[in-house]
């Protein structure tokens, strides 16, 4: 049985992997976004990774399961208060907004899944955590390039775009803390299905209204908004999904959050492979401090609480 140091290490190599696949969401939707509007491109690559989960529950038997009238409600509402609202308004608020304001904004991600954690799942802020947050906020800052010149939080101009790059901070948070709490008795592929199951029906009325023309326009989608499509829909809303969520069941969610910090980071990478943009050594030291706060708090703050409860055992009587 591994320790429990090396499966911490694995969740942060788990979280690794999530934070990676997410930093490149923002290129994909770009892609996708040259033949759709924003609600479309959310709505179709989620309606994909839906009809991806169905077949592997419908295997395994567990579609078959009845589900009460709570769980119902509480699956509605981490799919549009959570996705929904993460997903959209984060598409629709950069386009009213500065791109500084929005790097400035979600850096409030992991403090607001904290401060729901409190309130939720009654989680507590300890003195390491409030070192890693300080750590991370510090690293992002460093490695993002704000451009504190063109920073305007007040302007009327960007209220609105300000107003649902905050709203879609807020419903990430709420789907990370809330999914943790369906989590004590769903499996993580049940949690990101019924939770996709509402998105799709509250979208699909609002695709259709909004923009009509994304479905008229599906036969003449080119192959590279396909791939797009694609890769959003088995990467974004799927793999990395499960993935999160699996790593839910064992870590709290203000630890899990905390790793959200290295999206920015990973970011700078793809940039760098993918457009040719030029890494500065500001930037790959703000990155390896997001990495050393996402790693103090995932495996030092658990080996910590591992001395604890190892201290609290009764000790073995000799015979």
């Amino acid at each position: 049985m591994p320790s429990l140091s090396v499966e911490r290490l694995r969740d942060w190599g788990l979280l690794l992997a999530c934070n990676l696949i997410w930093s490149s969401q923002f290129v994909l939707v770009k892609i996708v976004q040259e033949q759709m509007g924003p609600v479309a491109a959310t709505f179709f690559p989620m309606t994909l990774a839906t009809l991806m989960l169905i077949p592997i529950l419908w295997r395994e038997g567990k579609l078959k399961n009845r589900i009460p009238t709570r769980d119902v409600l509480e699956f509605i509402l981490i799919g549009v208060f959570g996705q929904v609202v993460a997903q959209v308004f984060i598409t629709w608020g950069v386009r009213f907004s500065l791109a500084s304001n929005a790097a400035l904004i979600t850096l409030a991600l992991p403090v607001a899944t904290a401060v729901m954690a409190y309130f939720f799942l009654r989680e507590r802020m300890s003195a390491i955590r409030w070192i890693s947050f300080a750590l991370a906020i510090g690293g992002v800052i460093e490695c993002s390039g704000v451009d504190w010149k063109e920073l305007d939080l007040t302007s009327s101009k960007f209220f609105w775009g300000n107003i649902m790059i905050f709203l879609s901070v807020n419903g990430s948070a709420f789907y990370n803390v809330y999914s943790k709490k369906l989590l004590e008795r769903y499996s993580p592929l049940r949690v990101l299905l019924y939770s996709y199951y509402a998105v799709f029906a509250f979208l699909l009325p609002i695709t259709l209204y909004a923009e009509p023309g994304s479905f008229h326009d599906l036969p003449r989608f080119t192959g590279k908004i396909w791939i797009g499509l694609l890769l959003l829909a088995l990467f974004q809303y799927f793999l990395s999904m499960v993935l999160f969520l699996n790593v839910l069941t064992r870590l709290d969610a203000t630890q899990a959050a905390l790793s959200n910090y290295l999206i920015p980071f990973f970011g700078l990478i793809i940039a760098a492979l993918v457009l040719g943009e030029r890494l500065t050594a500001p930037m790959i030291a703000g990155g390896v401090l997001v990495l050393a706060s996402t790693l103090l708090i995932t495996v030092y703050e658990e080996r910590q609480r591992a001395r604890a409860e190892a201290a609290m055992s009764p000790a073995p009587v000799d015979s």
